[in-house]
């Protein structure tokens, strides 16, 4: 069947009172972007309280709902078909035609639901939902009425033109992005980091992204797998600008100054850092991590207690409470994870300690780091200034 336009149906914007348009206007922006490198010309706007997507002339009906179902903020996209309004004949015409299109078998049971935004429409909508009804009833005998759980709810909307609409397929919720502010997200190469990175710009919030690498101990390639997992991620979350820090010489002189137990401990701190610099350059208002209680030696509630204490922005931490499982979950969903699992080695993975500190006294991580005072400005201004910055945006589905 040809469907011409989309209803796009959304949850919580609904709820935000007088500021609804904003969220309205950052959805329409939204959906404009996740549909510009689909095949076809979309008219996406807003009238009534809805939102709908036109679809005019030829376009890829599955890459376009493919698309629609990565935008944020969209709970269900319903496809519709647009008849001209010619009259209650013409209409049951199109409503018996339209039936037999999507379902042939005639023998479910179904319910009428109008709703008569042209008011000069000679019929109320109670009116509609009854004649409709019937015609229904005369075209497929094998179908009944069933008004308190109908297998198909066949919705008519009668404006200029009328809309015919019965499938609503699932949105992925959530709010606009770009409606809760920014944030900065450390991104590695792991399975983690993108399924945090997802979950918060779920939230509304637009993400930037640090990424911390370490030559020649961590490839070229290793650096492109991480290019491409903030790919996949801005598929849902948009643009991301990506700051690539090289962390050799901070690693390694930590390495050369540090008990090597403390190594990683001291070595996220650093980290969180150097992303807070550059998470307030971009006017963030926080940090994110992929990071879970107890997943490995540097994240225990003790650990995250040691890295916390150096920023001064709020670190958001959306798998806190997550296992293994529920993680890989999302990254198989959101497609990020058979990315994630490509060998390529990452900084953390690196200069990793054989026995690490699980439970690091702040007090002792502080004084280690006094070793470090001789060169460790003059090596994270160094970082700072030589960042690479991408700016990162969406790529199809695999």
């Amino acid at each position: 069947m040809r469907f011409h336009s989309f209803l796009i149906k959304y949850g919580e914007i609904g709820i935000k009172g007088k500021n609804r348009y904003l969220f309205e206007d950052a959805l329409v922006r939204q959906i404009r972007f996740s549909l510009k490198d689909v095949d076809g010309d979309f008219y996406v706007h807003k009238a009534q309280g809805r939102v709908y997507v036109e679809c005019t002339g030829e376009y890829d009906y599955e890459e376009t709902v493919e698309a629609l179902k990565r935008v944020f903020g969209i709970v269900g996209i319903c496809p519709v078909v647009r008849v001209e309004d010619r009259g209650f004949e013409q209409l049951s015409k199109d409503v018996v035609s339209y039936m037999e299109g999507m379902y042939p078998e005639g023998n479910l049971t179904f319910k009428v639901e109008a709703r008569r935004s042209k008011k000069q429409y000679p019929m109320t909508s109670m009116e509609i939902n009854s004649e409709l009804g019937g015609v229904i009833l005369d075209a497929f005998p094998g179908m009944k009425v069933d008004v308190h759980n109908p297998e198909i709810r066949l919705n008519v909307e009668v404006r200029e033109e009328i809309y015919l609409y019965s499938e609503t397929i699932s949105g992925p919720g959530g709010m606009p992005v770009g409606t809760n502010g920014r944030a900065m997200l450390l991104l590695s190469g792991g399975i983690d980091s993108p399924v945090a990175g997802y979950m918060i710009a779920k939230r509304g919030v637009q993400l930037h992204a640090t990424y911390f690498h370490a030559p020649p101990y961590t490839s070229e390639r290793a650096k492109e797998k991480v290019v491409d997992l903030a790919k996949l991620v801005s598929r849902y979350a948009g643009p991301i600008q990506l700051h690539v820090v090289n962390f050799t010489d901070i690693q390694l002189y930590i390495y050369e100054k540090c008990p090597h137990e403390e190594l990683t401990i001291i070595m996220r701190r650093y980290m969180m850092k150097i992303a807070e610099y550059f998470a307030k350059e971009n006017h963030c208002l926080g940090l994110i991590t992929g990071e879970s209680i107890g997943q490995v030696a540097s994240q225990t509630m003790q650990s995250l207690a040691a890295t916390n204490s150096v920023c001064t922005l709020p670190v958001y931490r959306p798998l806190i409470g997550f296992d293994k499982r529920e993680i890989v979950e999302i990254a198989e969903k959101i497609d990020t994870f058979e990315t994630s699992i490509q060998p390529f080695e990452d900084c953390c993975t690196i200069f990793v300690a054989k026995h690490p500190v699980t439970k690091p006294n702040l007090e002792r991580i502080e004084k280690s780091e006094r070793n470090l005072e001789e060169k460790i400005d003059e090596l994270v201004k160094t970082a700072i200034e030589s960042a690479e910055i991408i700016t990162v945006e969406q790529s199809k589905t695999p």
